[in-house]
């Protein structure tokens, strides 16, 4: 998914999608299983918009680039449940999680380099590390139930069930797919914090990821992903929404210790190293949606 676009007229028609019109916003998206899904990618926050964030979030701190206007929504039409991936929600949990800095050799080239009014002070979580798992929204009579964090009103289940990764890597064509960037920073060239949530819509269901990245170079790693799945089926029946969490986390030095590169360059790409990196936590839900 690394271009964003469409499938071909034929794949469309065939499995009976319905293109939403793109707009000058950058919205994009189709109709499909009884679902819309529709993306959003804008800029990022202009220095005002950034200002009103912060004192909304009650914070001083952000991330360099935050694009705030862009999202996924996924609308599941006949129950009104609405799944979104958004900064702001996103920031909201990792001011409440508050984890504790991460210790920063490099910390204090950087108060050196610095004057003193732009000393870097490591008294709060700038690596941005967040909870988060999507946003939901029941839009019933035009009325709207709201939940903004991790935590949940939908009835998520958990399951043993597992999203069948290898059964998603088939040759079904692709319809629709997209990357949405909500946040990113570079942690003064000492690393990258980024939070992005991609979409792939097939004929059979829709499948996402929403990954934060984390490598503070010469430190540590750290990999929560959160990936979703859902197979269309008769809209008259129960729709299924599986959902796998997965915290992955480890410092260089301990990765050096079984054998692996200790230069931060070799970590370029999170899906190549994912694995490397030890669970620190995971689970696994679904949510049944039941038609009006």
């Amino acid at each position: 998914m690394e271009d964003v676009g469409v499938g071909r007229d034929v794949d469309l028609k065939a499995a009976g999608a319905e293109l939403l019109p793109e707009d000058s916003d950058g919205r994009r998206g189709l109709r499909l299983g009884g679902w819309q899904i529709q993306s959003c990618n804008r800029p990022i926050l202009t220095s005002l918009a950034f200002q009103q964030w912060e004192e909304k979030l009650g914070t001083s701190h952000l991330p360099e680039m935050v694009f705030g206007e862009s999202y996924l929504c996924l609308l599941h039409v006949e129950s009104g449940t609405k799944i979104h991936f958004n900064a702001f929600d996103a920031l909201k949990g990792w001011k409440q999680e508050a984890l504790p800095p991460v210790e920063v050799p490099a910390a204090a080239k950087w108060k050196f380099r610095s004057k003193p009014f732009q000393q870097v002070i490591l008294d709060y979580d700038y690596t941005f590390t967040t909870p988060y798992c999507g946003s939901e929204t029941i839009e019933l009579n035009q009325e709207k139930i709201t939940t903004e964090n991790e935590c949940s009103n939908l009835c998520w289940e958990d399951c043993d069930e597992r999203i069948d990764l290898a059964a998603l890597s088939s040759k079904e064509p692709i319809l629709f797919y997209d990357e949405v960037i909500l946040y990113e920073d570079e942690l003064a060239d000492n690393g990258v914090s980024l939070l992005t949530v991609k979409v792939r819509v097939m004929p059979s269901g829709w499948f996402l990821l929403l990954r934060y990245w984390l490598r503070v170079d010469g430190v540590l790693m750290r990999l929560r992903d959160t990936r979703m799945y859902c197979a269309f089926n008769d809209q008259n029946a129960t729709c299924v929404v599986l959902r796998e969490s997965c915290w992955r986390e480890a410092t260089f030095q301990s990765l050096s210790a079984k054998g692996f590169p200790s230069d931060s360059a070799a970590y370029g790409d999170p899906s190549a190293i994912s694995n490397r990196l030890p669970v620190i936590k995971h689970n696994t839900q679904r949510l049944k949606i039941l038609s009006k």
